[in-house]
């Protein structure tokens, strides 16, 4: 149960590096981004994939850029991570719930 959360966290982690990297970087390529990450071609094409259907990036020319959203995504994304935070935090079974 908790190993699919796990892994869909890591995906995230990969999407948002590597639309920092863009952020960043503009405009910027696969093997450029493959590189400097680490992560292998497929996976990063796949993050782009995933970027650009959420309209944070476009392809252009000379590699990924960002669009008009991705500013206000950047701007909302450390409240809606603390509302994850919070919500998972309220999840947790203490050592005294165990104990009962």
């Amino acid at each position: 149960m908790i190993d699919r959360l796990e892994k869909e966290v890591d995906m995230l982690e990969r999407h948002l590096q590597v639309l920092r990297m863009v952020i960043e970087n503009e405009p910027i390529g696969i093997v450029k981004m493959s590189n400097e990450t680490g992560y292998p071609h497929h996976k990063v094409r796949y993050s782009l994939r995933v970027l650009e259907e959420e309209n944070l990036i476009e392809p252009s020319s000379q590699g990924a850029i960002t669009t008009e959203r991705t500013h206000e995504f950047v701007e909302e994304l450390d409240g809606k991570v603390d509302e994850i935070i919070d919500k998972m935090e309220s999840m947790k079974i203490d050592a005294a719930a165990e104990a009962e």
